[in-house]
């Protein structure tokens, strides 16, 4: 985690990090839907952690989950 040390992931900083306007030529590629259920699971995990940024994750879980096709 080291390497992240610089970004505030607190939900102010991660709220900014989302919405930074981007050019188009800038942007990263999509995930993929596997990538997609991958942050879900993760985000998932933290949410229930009860930890600083729980709530966050859990906003951002349902955020993807909405957004997705189910796995089953």
């Amino acid at each position: 985690m080291d390497d992240y040390e610089h970004i505030d992931l607190d939900a102010s900083g991660l709220d900014e990090i989302l919405s930074a306007p981007v050019e188009t030529a800038e942007r990263l590629a999509l995930l993929t839907l596997e990538e997609a259920y991958d942050v879900l699971r993760l985000l998932v995990c933290v949410s229930q952690e009860g930890g600083p940024l729980s709530r966050e994750a859990d906003r951002l879980a349902k955020a993807i989950a909405v957004r997705i096709p189910s796995e089953n």
